[in-house]
């Protein structure tokens, strides 16, 4: 019998360590010129990225962020085994009408903003049973094709509130491969949906913060680590609001992640000049900052232990115009970088 991979409840253990050899990201003029831009490797002087609708420009973005990163593998399309994508508008459109024009075997996934990291424990899970030899992990997500399915229509021009959060334009992709000189993944935990009964689509970091205490703290019981085990442990999408909460209530569970825990939507933007209340959010939030700010920084030694969190609300238009409450998800992927298991 094949040796059990799961640790504790909800962890699995990659033995192969499947490395991250190429990243891509793309983001829009409004991510491109907050704090992190030096990190990105294109950004966009127009977010309709010159289509005639948002969600087209969306699905541009995707296949861009694909295509590209495929390039800086030094690959091509035809040796990537699957593509694992999704992200916020409905029936995944962005991905799937990228899939269309790519030529890869594709498995479409909805994580709401909890997709990156759900698509690379779903890679990670492909390739350490050997079912692949590169795989992709990606999604994507627009401010303005989001707002307009999930809250206004931007015409509406509607006051936000201190707790929103602004949806990031823009696309990361990750290629995996099986050998090789790159950071690595060690373990995915796969979470558990958590719904404190929060209905503001306007506070989303409060809806999502319980599913990311959640997966954090079932991550350091499986695999007996700490917060001082990693040198970064970055959640999603929470924004400040939903980190604040975050930081709290593991503080009461006995896990300190003050020192070095951040969160994408904070870091995105600068929250006070680019008017952006509580942060960013979106599918494309951790998959820009992951595959832009953490990756370079992994490859230059400045983090050798990450821990990415991405966290989502499990909301719909259908479920909101009937009085529900936002469930959350959070899924997360232990990366590692030089310390001692770069070897296959």
């Amino acid at each position: 019998m094949d040796k059990l991979k799961l640790i504790g409840k909800q962890t699995l253990k990659i033995e192969s360590k499947p490395r991250i050899i190429s990243t891509f990201s793309v983001v829009g003029p409004k991510e491109g010129d907050g704090p992190l831009k030096d990190y990105f490797d294109l950004i966009l002087d127009d977010d309709l990225n010159g289509e005639d609708s948002y969600e087209k420009a969306e699905s541009t973005l995707l296949y861009t962020s694909v295509t590209e990163s495929i390039k800086k593998a030094k690959l091509k399309p035809q040796d990537i085994n699957f593509l694992f994508a999704g992200d916020l508008l409905n029936q995944i459109i962005s991905s799937t009408f990228a899939a269309r024009d790519l030529e890869i075997p594709f498995i479409g996934l909805y994580g709401a903003c909890s997709t990156m990291t759900e698509s690379l424990c779903m890679a990670s899970i492909t390739m350490d049973g050997g079912f692949a030899r590169n795989v992709i992990a990606a999604t994507s997500s627009h401010f303005s094709a989001a707002e307009r399915q999930f809250r206004y229509p931007l015409e509406f021009g509607n006051q936000r509130p201190p707790t929103a959060q602004w949806t990031v334009t823009g696309s990361g992709s990750m290629v995996l491969a099986r050998e090789g000189n790159y950071p690595y993944i060690t373990y995915v935990t796969i979470g558990k949906v958590k719904d404190y009964g929060i209905k503001d689509a306007n506070n989303m970091g409060a809806a999502m913060a319980p599913a990311a205490v959640s997966t954090i703290y079932r991550h350091f019981k499986d695999t007996g680590r700490t917060p001082q085990d990693y040198d970064l442990i970055a959640t999603g999408d929470l924004g400040k609001i939903g980190r604040e909460i975050t930081q709290k209530l593991l503080k009461e569970y006995g896990y300190d992640m003050y020192s070095n825990y951040i969160d994408c939507g904070e870091e995105i933007f600068d929250n006070e000049r680019q008017k952006t209340d509580s942060g960013g959010s979106g599918c494309g939030c951790s998959a820009v900052v992951a595959s832009g700010y953490i990756y370079k920084n992994m490859r230059k030694g400045k983090f050798k232990r990450v821990l990415l969190v991405s966290t989502g609300a499990l909301l719909s238009t259908t479920s909101s115009l009937q009085g529900e409450s936002i469930p959350g998800i959070a899924h997360a992927v232990s990366i590692e970088y030089g310390t001692g298991g770069d070897k296959a």
